[in-house]
């Protein structure tokens, strides 16, 4: 059933003013104009709701039952419009982000005090998942969108590239190759590494590559996280194999990275998003906020 709106609104405005006249003014409608939309709404409910005379308009007894209800239509949907139009403007509302929980500690916290301060009134969920899981959470539609390692084309997801950074080894001073300029990856000594287990999304490219130069895929020590990593790499028992973070500042002052190379990899962070589905506007200005440049 088709709600003829514009017809109510009409009706509305010639119940109030007592005019056909005035009542075309307003809506800056001819009277030919607004006959046809008070005849289509008659015709809609199927009764007359104006008696019109060449001296003066007034309501029938079913007009004067309906106006009630087609006023609370039409100010409703005038106030509804209106908070979505400043919804739009102001980028207001929540956002739910999924993202991985070493992404949260390293990239977040500047680009979230900056939504803050632009956005006061907006509140933002962040869901901390482990690789695949932040894609899947966003699929799910548990999150507007997240931050994951870019893998394969999905059809029904879109990305945008926010960073590639290239695996190092994050170690103690102390240690060994701590001074390297470089290590190559055939160098490296499983009982000497901390890895990343679970679900990480950076644990196929590591053990591969592991793998490739004959060595095991794991290391000695195996983590779920990248805190976790960086804190055991910090006694000094062993080097973690980790995304550069350096040129962020975030290497606690315990620890170096040093390059690791033939060949180098990296470690490709971006944005996901449901494909055919648009952001919510305060899910859009926060998206743009972690785009590069």
């Amino acid at each position: 059933m088709h709600l003829p709106m514009d017809d109510v609104q009409a009706f509305v405005m010639v119940a109030e003013l007592g005019s056909f006249t005035r009542a075309a003014e307003r809506l800056a409608l001819t009277q030919t104009g607004l006959t046809r939309r008070i005849q289509r709404l008659e015709g809609f409910v199927g009764l007359s709701l104006l008696d019109r005379t060449s001296r003066r308009t007034s309501l029938t007894a079913a007009g004067r039952e309906f106006l009630p209800l087609a006023k609370r239509v039409v100010e409703d949907l005038t106030h509804g419009l209106e908070r979505l139009r400043t919804t739009a403007r102001l980028s207001a509302g929540d956002v739910t982000l999924a993202t991985m929980p070493a992404v949260a500690y390293q990239r977040l916290p500047g680009v979230l005090e900056a939504y803050a301060r632009r956005h006061p009134g907006n509140r933002v969920m962040l869901l901390e998942r482990s690789g695949a899981l932040v894609t899947e959470a966003v699929r799910r539609g548990d999150a507007e969108f997240g931050i994951h390692i870019v893998g394969d084309p999905q059809e029904d997801l879109a990305e945008d590239l926010l960073s590639a950074d290239p695996l190092v080894l994050v170690c103690h001073p102390g240690h060994a190759l701590a001074s390297r300029a470089s290590v190559v990856w055939a160098e490296l000594r499983a009982d000497e590494l901390i890895t990343l287990g679970g679900s990480s999304g950076n644990r196929a490219l590591v053990e591969m590559q592991l793998s490739h130069v004959g060595l095991p895929g794991r290391g000695r020590f195996v983590v779920e996280n990248t805190p976790s990593a960086m804190a055991l790499a910090a006694t000094g028992v062993a080097a973690a194999i980790l995304p550069s973070s350096a040129g962020r500042g975030l290497l606690p002052g315990v620890l170096v990275e040093v390059p690791l190379v033939e060949p180098v990899l990296h470690r490709r962070l971006g944005l996901v998003r449901r494909r055919r589905e648009a952001l919510t506007p305060a899910s859009a200005a926060l998206y743009r906020m972690l785009l590069p440049g």
